[in-house]
């Protein structure tokens, strides 16, 4: 459903509470209004996405993959400010699946711009894994650095410490015809 039938939808249900509460239907006029205000608060926050993002938290990506799947048109389903952890959401899922492909949606995400600091963290983090996995350093040093700085509340230190331990383990690695070989 498009944002600005869920506006009108909205202005409706809570114009219909102000005449409820102006014929003397309090209860109803009060219920009314809080159905108007879920269906304005759909606006800022998408149903689909909500329940897509906790299908991830819980590692069900079928189930996820199908509710980012109703967001058909998202420039025109979703608020400006969600167009980019609505590519984060589509680049998790698919990092699961096929970690190379979801690097354009990760980079997107940081394009088109999220709020929160620790979603731009996991957005870099996730491309410096993408990084490494091509056996790009210098890349990968650079998003884990960018991770680093807006990961202000330290909520994925640990997975950053941990892909610094194997960034460490890929200096001691040394091609030698074909095949890797530890260097001790």
């Amino acid at each position: 459903m498009s944002n600005v039938v869920r506006l009108i939808i909205a202005g409706i249900v809570f114009g219909a509470a102000v005449a409820m509460s102006v014929v003397g239907l309090w209860g109803w006029g009060i219920l009314v209004f809080f159905i108007a205000a879920l269906v304005f608060l759909t606006y800022f926050l998408n149903e689909n996405m909500l329940i897509a993002q906790f299908y991830l938290r819980k590692e069900n990506t079928e189930k996820a993959e199908a509710w980012l799947a109703k967001v058909t048109d998202y420039e025109k389903q979703l608020y400006k400010g969600q167009h980019g952890y609505y590519n984060l959401l589509i680049g998790l899922n698919e990092s699961r699946k096929a970690p190379l492909k979801s690097e354009k949606y990760f980079k997107k995400a940081l394009s088109l711009g999220m709020k929160m600091s620790h979603n731009i963290a996991l957005a870099k983090l996730s491309l410096a894994g993408i990084a490494m996995a091509k056996r790009n350093k210098r890349e990968a040093q650079m998003y884990l650095q960018e991770a680093t700085k807006a990961d202000t509340n330290k909520m994925l230190a640990e997975q950053i410490k941990m892909m610094k331990g194997q960034m460490a383990q890929m200096d001691k690695q040394q091609v030698v015809r074909g095949g890797y070989r530890q260097q001790f």
